[in-house]
């Protein structure tokens, strides 16, 4: 189930044109989740625009951190987990780095 819902979300993610669109599997590093997703949008509307998408294609997540801004949207489907940033936001927090020793999967 996992791995369809990931994949789910990754195609979801390339039809809305988010870019930079990376798969990170924790399983054996983190209890909390087994996937992490980023994507990168161009602009505050387009990062909104690409959580909205995924609301009405991919399900409903859970929970939902920061759709009113738009910089970085944080979408919790438990199993997997979606981080949503413009550019600036994404080399700033750089989940990426936080999650070195994880295997990607995109």
């Amino acid at each position: 189930m996992n791995r369809a819902l990931w994949s789910q979300i990754k195609e979801k993610l390339e039809e809305t044109k988010a870019r930079d669109i990376v798969v990170l599997d924790v399983r054996k590093l983190s209890s909390m989740t087994d996937f992490i997703i980023i994507a990168t949008g161009s602009s505050d509307r387009q990062v909104r625009a690409i959580c909205e998408y995924l609301r009405e294609n991919a399900g409903r997540p859970f929970s939902t951190e920061g759709a009113d801004e738009g910089r970085w949207i944080l979408m919790d489907y438990f199993d997997v987990i979606v981080h949503i940033f413009q550019d600036d936001m994404r080399r700033y927090y750089d989940i990426e780095g936080m999650w070195l020793n994880a295997k990607r999967l995109s």
